[in-house]
């Protein structure tokens, strides 16, 4: 996973007062705005316990529950720094419990979790329910949405809807066809998921360019799609469930390659840190534990990380703060441009939960 969307983040100078709020407007809850400002004192009470000051938790105030046109359950994750608002980020579904932090560093595994597994997708919905000939009367549905799982199920994509008369979807079919990979083509979609009627779809299908066709994967239930959330939401939920992007997956397949060759990797929290500290971390490899107990010092400098303090004094950091490893360790890997792929433990046990795949390898470790 690339973590470009934290960059505008560390930009900023800390601290960082840090929230994660269930801001979904439920039905069933009789004043949901009530509901969303309760839940919001309670954190910004946590915040004021923890030294927050009063400029960074007027501006989160101003921030919170902007999100009141996302429709469905929902929540929002706001940063603020020094008085000023440093990222917004809508979540596709509400965080498992509302928190906050005050620290020398952001708290943004929760965010970058609910960014996993960054799917690039196409979706395709053929709606029509006529009779299945070209010289029937009558017009066809088509709609379409190049995005992201699962973040397009709070920020959707581009939709294309168009209204297709039925004599003409033979021809039409074709020229939707390359329409359409257009589209798949400028996100770099992996897949493209059309559902709707068996006898439209299938002759979009047969119609699509041939790279298009080979990612294809067709729904035989489309499922209710609803307004301001992704097209066929329910069923992509179903299909990329613990599913990794083919490019994380592309990675971790490296990492395992290099491993058992003995060569451009390493694992546990001393390598990591090591590796970041030089530069050299291609991609790193975690198992999300949030009650991990592991901390780092860090400095002001995304590459001042270290396993103890005297480390970093020895490097001549003047200012030296204990961290969670885990926000020390995204903090580096932006700082580097490095990337972060999330494993199952399931999948992948790591030795302290993390590893590396290096650019290069350590010629010494060849010796």
């Amino acid at each position: 996973m690339r973590l470009s969307f934290l960059e505008p983040l560390y930009k900023q100078p800390g601290p960082f007062a840090s929230v994660y709020l269930d801001t979904s407007r439920d039905a069933a809850v009789e004043d949901p705005e009530a509901a969303v400002r309760l839940r919001w004192r309670r954190l910004r009470d946590d915040l004021l316990s923890e030294g927050a000051d009063r400029d960074s938790l007027d501006a989160m105030a101003g921030t919170v529950g902007s999100d009141a046109d996302v429709p469905g359950t929902h929540g929002q994750a706001v940063f603020t720094a020094r008085g000023r608002l440093a990222l917004l980020d809508e979540l596709p579904v509400p965080p498992d419990r509302n928190t906050a932090h005050f620290g020398t560093l952001p708290d943004t595994m929760p965010l970058i979790v609910q960014h996993a597994p960054g799917i690039p997708y196409l979706a395709v919905h053929v709606h029509y329910g006529g009779r299945h000939s070209t010289d029937a009367t009558g017009t066809l549905r088509v709609e379409a949405e190049a995005g992201t799982w699962p973040l397009t199920r709070v920020t959707p994509g581009r939709r294309l809807d168009e209204e297709i008369p039925v004599a003409d979807w033979t021809r039409a079919a074709g020229e939707m066809g390359r329409e359409l990979e257009g589209h798949a083509r400028r996100i770099g979609a992996e897949t493209v998921v059309v559902a709707g009627d068996i006898w439209a779809r299938g002759i979009l299908v047969n119609r699509l360019p041939a790279p298009l066709r080979g990612q294809v994967v067709v729904l035989e239930a489309a499922g209710e799609s609803q307004p301001g959330r992704a097209l066929l939401e329910r069923r992509l939920e179903e299909l990329f469930q613990g599913r990794m992007a083919a490019h994380d997956r592309a990675l971790l397949d490296s990492f395992l390659a290099e491993r058992a060759r003995g060569g451009a990797s390493a694992e546990g929290l001393a390598a990591a840190v090591s590796a970041l500290q030089r530069g050299r971390v291609k991609a790193l490899f975690l198992n999300d534990h949030p009650e991990s107990p592991f901390r780092l010092w860090v400095g002001p400098e995304p590459g001042q990380v270290a396993l103890a303090e005297r480390e970093l004094r020895s490097y001549g950091v003047r200012e030296a703060r204990e961290e969670r490893a885990d926000a020390a360790l995204v903090r580096a890997l932006v700082g580097t441009r490095a990337e972060l792929v999330l494993v199952p433990e399931r999948e992948l046990w790591l030795s302290e939960g993390v590893g590396v795949l290096l650019r290069y390898a350590d010629p010494a470790s060849r010796e």
